[in-house]
């Protein structure tokens, strides 16, 4: 008898800019509660691939899936309704707002993203800050504030915290609608080494204390090794190795393409 259904997975996925060959019959699978980290050199094919997954690009061939429902076609706010929620690498935080009202905003927008970019030029009020709360917000947001380390910040506005600080909280937005499958896109980008370890940490509590699937694509290799099950490699489009991060350190293709340390 065959498995559960991964919750998200690409099958086959080839995309084309023009006469260009972005992706060329990409799979990744992402297990419940598994962590997947992509990862590849610079071109290899990741803002592509994630792009597709999120439902931001549609693939000339291929297809898509969400716990085994085929979402190939379908926007991003549809996916999101299935349980799909997802980072962006440029962090924008709403400065004025305080890390709660930040989850609070993305609770009550339900977590799409074009919605929230668009509120940047809208007053806040239109998404009802200040009224009462919407059933199970309060708990909610407190859970997440408290699985994230954000407690203490929790009245914080925006502005006053670091980079490390914001990039739990654009994550917090992300889970404040409880999503079964996360995308990370670049986590740890600006972050220095302490930041970084700090997040490894969230994230891995994050899947043992909510189950909560994800998806990492990362530039810092460690990182990736360090948290992942199974990690999946793109060079030029192609997938050139997958499997458990020790097999991924040690793939001589891997070494020669990415990591620098081929002969």
């Amino acid at each position: 008898m065959s498995g559960p259904a991964p919750r998200l997975e690409a099958r086959d996925v080839s995309v084309n800019f023009g006469g260009l060959l972005a992706l060329d019959a990409v799979s990744i699978a992402v297990p419940a509660g598994g962590i997947v980290g992509l990862i590849g050199p610079n071109g290899a094919g990741k803002s592509t691939c994630f792009a597709v997954l999120s439902g931001l690009l549609s693939p000339r061939e291929g297809s898509v899936l969400v716990d085994g429902v085929d979402v190939t076609r379908t926007s991003p706010q549809a996916r999101a309704r299935l349980g799909l929620a997802r980072t962006f690498q440029r962090l924008e935080l709403f400065g004025e707002l305080t890390v709660r009202e930040h989850l609070v905003v993305a609770y009550r927008a339900g977590l799409h993203r074009t919605f929230l970019r668009r509120l940047r030029a809208l007053p806040i009020d239109l998404v009802g800050l200040g009224t009462r709360p919407a059933r199970g917000e309060r708990e909610t947001v407190d859970h997440v504030l408290e699985v994230l380390g954000l407690t203490a910040l929790a009245d914080t506005p925006a502005d006053a915290v670091g980079l490390g600080t914001g990039r739990l909280v654009e994550v917090g937005r992300a889970l404040a609608a409880r999503p079964r499958v996360l995308l990370l896109d670049e986590p740890s980008s600006g972050l220095d080494d302490r930041e970084t370890d700090d997040l490894t940490t969230v994230l891995a509590r994050l899947r043992e204390q909510e189950g909560t699937a994800l998806l990492l694509v990362e530039h810092n290799v460690e990182m990736v090794l360090a948290l992942a099950d199974r990690v999946t490699v793109l060079d030029f489009g192609v997938v050139i190795a997958e499997g458990p991060p020790a097999l991924v350190r040690d793939d001589p293709g891997v070494q020669a393409a990415y990591l620098g340390t081929g002969s």
